[in-house]
């Protein structure tokens, strides 16, 4: 409701949740108002940002990211520990690529060791991210929840296909689930639904509204989290009042301007800096959306985006 002065006076709030081990956890959620808002209402925790670390080669990787991690990128536990010793993300993301059955089809049990190895290598709050295979990734999150049970990771993608055995493992063995939907409104808050019949609690949930990067179906992805949080914040719908996290990383990184030499397209300029911009620029118009977890993938464009955080502060 809009007051004289021209303010909003907002009826609902975004759920505060914990995520990451006890006594360790970071804070997300709990804002009364729109991003950065604050003449309106309270914001009281930052977004967090999210290094991503990749268990196998990255496929086509870019020289922009190459250059800064170099032979590390064979070695995710290494990997793990520069991210977090040198760049200082807020959590960090294991993405089990290897694991894809059409891609290496490692098995599951590998991959859960590794995400073990990962844990005891560095101290922040851990999201694991699977392949988007269904099937696969039941089984895989199934037996990563069981053996790091009381991590408090986040788990995903959760998706309508699997959320069943995925959803049960997390209940079970204390974890949060990211509930994964492809940019609509009405399968975000269904699936959401879904999750907490199962039994799975509304803070122990997050939001992926499934992004798309700068010029490749962003405006959409805009539009979308902008009616996830007015519904949120202004019509109090309490199956939407849940953070939301965006997986920058792997959407902005994959598409062939983020990849493009010098020698292949001398008209856009450094390569370096062009993939880093395309990250940032991306992450910042999610921010703007209503993001309160990033992952982001290039060290330099979480410096960016942490700088304009705290500008906006």
């Amino acid at each position: 409701m809009a007051e004289l002065d021209g303010t909003i006076k907002y009826t609902g709030a975004i759920k505060e949740m914990k995520l990451g081990k006890e006594g360790k956890e970071v804070t997300v959620g709990g804002e009364a108002t729109y991003p950065f808002h604050l003449f309106e209402g309270a914001m009281p925790n930052k977004p967090k940002l999210a290094l991503e670390i990749v268990d196998s080669e990255i496929p086509e990787c870019a020289k922009a990211v190459s250059d800064v991690y170099g032979d590390l990128l064979k070695d995710p536990v290494a990997w793990a520990k520069k991210a977090v010793e040198d760049y200082k993300p807020d959590l960090l993301c294991l993405s089990l690529l290897s694991t894809d059955p059409n891609g290496l089809d490692k098995p599951i049990e590998e991959a859960a060791a590794l995400v073990k190895e990962v844990i005891a290598a560095v101290d922040l709050p851990l999201i694991v991210l699977g392949t988007t295979n269904e099937a696969k990734d039941a089984d895989l999150l199934k037996l990563v929840a069981e053996q790091c049970q009381g991590e408090n990771l986040m788990l995903g993608p959760v998706v309508e296909g699997n959320y069943k055995q995925i959803g049960a493992a997390a209940l079970a063995y204390n974890h949060t689930v990211i509930a994964s939907s492809p940019i609509d409104i009405n399968l975000a808050k269904q699936l959401n639904i879904l999750l907490e019949n199962l039994g799975v609690p509304m803070d122990k949930i997050l939001i992926d509204p499934t992004v798309g990067g700068l010029g490749y179906g962003f405006e959409y992805t805009y539009s979308v989290m902008e009616r996830l949080r007015t519904a949120a914040l202004v019509q109090q719908d309490i199956k939407l009042q849940i953070p939301m996290i965006c997986q920058v990383a792997k959407e902005v990184w994959k598409v062939k301007e983020a990849k493009l030499t010098s020698d292949e397209a001398p008209e856009l300029g450094d390569p370096e800096k062009r993939g880093i911009l395309l990250e940032a620029m991306t992450a910042q118009g999610l921010l703007l959306a209503g993001a309160d977890i990033l992952i982001l993938r290039h060290p330099e464009s979480l410096k960016l985006i942490r700088e304009f955080i705290d500008e906006m502060y």
